[in-house]
């Protein structure tokens, strides 16, 4: 039966990119019918696969030198269409950018992310996104700051160091030197954190230990990280701590909400508007999204989901295919996909399911498209 299928899947974490798991996906279908036509659309949240994602939807990349986490020069690049710019801090200075992933949970900086935005600025972007998904810092968007001109001192008047160890020793805010392009551009940071820069909920507590903070330093690192918080309170006049999403990337959040008046959008939100998922929907019979792993943290908004959301006001059906799921029928349901299915199902052994991951998900996708025509092209 003639048609589109969209084709709009996430990462497949250790396996497969987003555009990697569309081409398999495509391969399936085209084998399942060659009457219909596979539309990929590959898409992220807000994190690593970001600029892939945007790039495969038609923005061009602009290459970029900038420090990594630990400071070490990185190659990267940021998308541009026109006067909007799509940043993605995972590629920048995220976790997966330590060195043979060693976690730096007290000196990982930020600063590498704001080179990458006043680069954009000085090349004449005015709307400027930044995903902020896979941070490896907890340093309140301190780096960040720093690299877009203001200055940060110690009670000596020597610049602090970076990470979250230079934080304990801030004492003066000099917002004067701040990028001039910024007065002109608006930032709007993709992510789905939406928990305030301190305490019990904060960065530091949250997601420090993901970033290698151990128990007895999550204390020390959140007093620094409200220290911080009052300094720029005195600066801005206004206390941005509590802030929907200011514990967002180790507190980047904060200092993009703060000092660079950012707004927040959920990270899949974003993306899908800059992919163009609407449109690309509008032909279609069906949509076929997923990702490495399916579970109830999914239905907080991870990519998939948001693919179904975005689908249902257009009518479209919406299945997902997925290394691994733990959903119940109920919750798949819930998150409005008419069936899951699992690479697993074919291969239980993980370390081959993940080896062979693009092989599988061509024979699953060809499954469920063969079982899907019969029911909804009819």
């Amino acid at each position: 039966m003639k048609g589109n299928v969209v084709l709009a899947p996430d990462k497949f974490k250790g396996s497969l990119t987003a555009e990697q798991a569309a081409r398999a996906m495509a391969q399936g279908v085209c084998r399942a019918d060659p009457r219909i036509t596979p539309i990929l659309c590959p898409v992220a949240d807000g994190g690593e696969g970001t600029l892939e994602a945007v790039l495969a939807a038609g923005f061009e990349p602009v290459d970029a030198a900038a420090c990594g986490p630990t400071g070490a020069l990185v190659h990267t690049a940021y998308a541009r269409k026109g006067s909007r710019a799509v940043v993605e801090l995972a590629d920048i200075c995220g976790l997966q950018r330590l060195p043979s992933a060693t976690p730096a949970p007290v000196t990982a900086t930020s600063y590498g992310l704001g080179s990458v935005i006043a680069q954009a600025l000085d090349d004449g972007c005015r709307d400027i996104v930044v995903g902020v998904g896979g941070s490896a810092s907890t340093d309140g968007g301190a780096g960040m700051l720093m690299a877009l001109g203001v200055e940060i001192l110690d009670r000596y008047g020597r610049p602090i160091a970076h990470g979250a160890r230079g934080l304990a020793d801030a004492a003066h805010l000099d917002l004067g030197g701040l990028h001039p392009g910024l007065g002109r551009a608006t930032v709007t940071l993709a992510a789905d954190v939406d928990s305030p820069l301190c305490g019990p909920l904060g960065a530091a507590a949250v997601y420090g230990p993901q970033k290698g903070i151990l128990d007895d330093q999550i204390d020390e690192v959140d007093s620094s990280l409200s220290k911080w918080a009052d300094l720029v309170e005195e600066a801005v006049g206004a206390d941005y701590r509590d802030a929907r999403g200011a514990g967002a990337a180790g507190g980047v959040g904060f200092a993009a909400l703060a000092v660079l008046q950012a707004r927040m959008r959920p990270g899949i939100e974003m993306i899908l508007d800059l992919v163009d998922l609407d449109r690309k929907l509008l032909d279609a019979r069906m949509v076929v999204t997923g990702e490495g792993s399916l579970d109830g943290q999914s239905l907080r908004g991870k990519a998939p989901v948001g693919v179904s959301r975005c689908a249902r006001p257009h009518g479209v059906p919406t299945f997902a295919i997925a290394g691994v799921s733990t959903l119940t029928r109920a919750q798949a349901q819930t998150a409005g996909f008419g069936a899951v299915r699992t690479l697993n199902e074919l291969e239980p052994d993980l370390s081959r399911c993940t080896k062979y991951a693009a092989r599988l998900l061509t024979v699953v996708t060809e499954r469920l498209i063969r079982e899907s025509t019969e029911s909804s092209f009819g």
